[in-house]
């Protein structure tokens, strides 16, 4: 009987594969089956969303859902903080299918982390801003407010759990020295910001001026510590008179956990953007970023951040993935990974991409140029289903799983190495040459069949194939033989890359189906 590989299958595949230390590897593979999930208060904060109700900013409880592995023994692990999408607005009046710790996407992505070993929590934040004023500074002042209390409240789950080691035992089992922050489209924002705004005078000396504006005759920043309070959530915030859209003596930040340090690890992020640049310094957490070339709400590289309604409406300059890791790299902040060479097929189709970035997989969509975020799916019956098949009309629950699997793959890679783990090692085979291992193959382009054969000392053990968009579409394991015929069945035309395995290390050629 022919037996049928599901994506998930030829992943998993793929994994063992590539490397024998990756198998069962804690922090790499999947080594436990269930995860259990409980819900916690991490902070209590000032939310604007309820003002044309209540007058004023109100206190409003802070909610995370905490993924653990059954079974797990280890109590130092790795922590994940996992912030969802959502454009900084409640579902579903925010118009998306997404918008809570509980999408689909954040729970496929949390379980799998927690079923490799790390703690994940997947976090919500504070909401609101005003997207679709007439006024452009009004949007661009209220958007960098909903940004900053991202950044807060972030920082208030870092210490939340700091302090919950070293005053309550420990109860999560982390390691406070090892937090993953990792944001997922407007999370995106949140990670990308908390590792980069770490002085608030970057935010009045900000490129262009762009985030001061007037108020009353005054020239003033567009976030101010004492009404704001300080980035990392830690100081009263009181609205003084003639403040804009707040009662005089409204409190906009309540602090928490006051006295345990932010400091965090890593930084990941799917789309999002860095407010500036020039906020981006030698000595920050390291940084992996996943971001689609075409997004049209966060820019790749640069761009303005537009609101999609009919015209859109522009609101302000940016920096993306792609200028966020290139200068990351430049300043030595990824060197933990930087020197180590993957020869994964994930980290090999990245690298035919990000010009060179590593650590940056731009991911590409099979929907078009509007699939901005092809990791994203839900219910056909979420109500907001017709607009999120705007932008990623190929939506399917294996679709998602499969890029979230690929992505997940080179996030371990990579932080194997970023946290320190004890998976390090894995996914570095040896690159071979064709002079080496005296690889003939052909013909290519192809019509139905591509024939690799290699000297005698170099046996092929496996052969992988996947496609542009980095997904594994064949594979074929135990090979072990010097003559190996790829049949092409039902792949369609284009071009293929192909890793073969040997003992020795392995070597990757492009193909050409017709």
């Amino acid at each position: 009987m022919k037996k049928i590989f599901t994506i998930s299958m030829l992943l998993v595949a793929m994994l063992v594969a590539f490397s024998t230390e990756a198998q069962n590897k804690r922090y790499f593979d999947e080594i436990f089956d269930k995860v259990s999930v409980s819900t916690h208060t991490y902070g209590v904060n000032a939310t604007i969303l309820y003002v044309q109700i209540f007058g004023e900013a109100v206190p409003a409880p802070l909610a995370m859902d905490v993924y653990t592995p059954d079974g797990d023994t280890e109590t130092n692990r790795p922590l994940v903080l996992y912030f969802h999408t959502g454009d900084f607005l409640p579902f579903p009046q925010n118009g998306s299918p997404s918008g809570t710790r509980s999408d689909s996407t954040a729970v496929d992505i949390c379980t799998k982390l927690a079923k490799r070993g790390y703690v994940v929590a997947s976090v919500d934040y504070r909401l609101g801003w005003a997207p679709t004023s007439t006024d452009k500074t009004t949007r661009i002042f209220t958007l960098l407010n909903a940004a900053y209390r991202g950044v807060q409240d972030a920082r208030t789950c870092i210490r939340y759990f700091k302090k919950d080691v070293n005053e309550n035992g420990n109860s999560f089992g982390i390691d406070p020295n090892k937090i993953v922050i990792w944001g997922q489209g407007t999370g995106g924002y949140i990670a990308l910001n908390t590792g980069c705004l770490d002085n608030y005078l970057k935010i009045p000396t900000a490129s262009n001026g762009k985030f001061v504006t007037v108020i009353g005759g005054n020239t003033v920043p567009m976030v101010i510590p004492s009404v704001n309070g300080d980035i990392y959530g830690t100081s009263v915030g009181v609205v003084p008179a003639g403040y804009p859209g707040f009662p005089e003596g409204d409190t906009l930040c309540y602090p928490n956990h006051v006295g345990y340090d932010s400091d965090f690890a890593l930084s990941v992020n799917m789309g999002g953007a860095v407010a500036d640049t020039a906020w981006i310094d030698p000595g920050q957490p390291p940084l992996i970023s996943f971001h689609t070339p075409y997004d049209p709400f966060a820019p790749y590289k640069e761009g303005i951040v537009k609101v999609p309604v009919n015209p859109p409406l522009d609101v302000v300059e940016v920096q993306g993935s792609y200028l966020a890791m290139k200068l990351a790299n430049q300043y030595g902040n990824n060197d933990a990974f930087t020197n180590i060479i993957f020869n994964d097929p994930v980290s090999q189709v990245a690298n035919t991409r990000n010009d060179g970035i590593e650590g940056l997989f731009p991911v590409i969509g099979d929907a078009g140029p509007f699939d901005s975020s092809p990791w994203d799916f839900w219910a056909p019956t979420n109500t907001n289903n017709a607009n999120g098949l705007m932008t990623n009309s190929t939506m399917s629950p294996e679709k998602g799983r499969s890029y979230i699997d690929s992505m997940i793959t080179y996030y371990s890679y990579r932080a194997c190495y970023a946290l320190d783990l004890e998976c390090k090692g894995v996914g570095t085979k040896e690159q071979l040459t064709e002079n080496q291992v005296g690889l003939k193959f052909g013909p290519s382009p192809a019509e139905n069949q591509v024939t690799f054969s290699t000297a005698s000392d170099y046996v092929i053990n496996d052969v992988y194939v996947y496609d542009i968009q980095g997904r594994l579409v064949k594979a074929k394991t135990h090979v072990d033989s010097n003559n190996y015929n790829l049949e092409r069945f039902n792949l369609p035309s284009g071009n293929y890359m192909v890793n073969l395995i040997f003992k020795q290390g392995m070597i990757t050629k492009q193909i050409t189906f017709k």
